[in-house]
């Protein structure tokens, strides 16, 4: 297992920096205190075995619900293009633009 860092004023102005991040380094301590929890965690998460423990793409193992596939819409082409200035073959006719 790797060996954790060491967060200190630099480590922090340097990920600061790294970030793009503008800190008050008046609050450093703050800083220094909640990356230290950061990288506790991380290595606390690390720390879990998951040899043999297969990946998930959802931690819940749901499976979604599907309406019935049934038409409940009439097709009216007809009705709708009746107010078009023109159509032909079902289509929308609309002058050239580009030559």
């Amino acid at each position: 297992m790797k060996e954790r860092v060491t967060v200190t004023p630099e480590v922090v102005r340097t990920v600061a920096s790294l970030a793009r991040l503008q800190l008050d380094l008046a609050h450093i301590d703050t800083h220094i205190e909640s990356m230290n929890r950061i990288l506790a965690l991380v290595s606390e998460m690390q720390a879990v075995e998951t040899d043999g423990v297969a990946p998930l793409s959802h931690p819940l193992d749901a499976v979604q619900r599907l309406r019935p596939d049934v038409i409940t819409e009439q097709v009216e082409r007809e009705k709708y293009q009746s107010v078009a200035p023109e159509t032909r073959d079902g289509l929308y006719l609309v002058p050239r633009v580009v030559e």
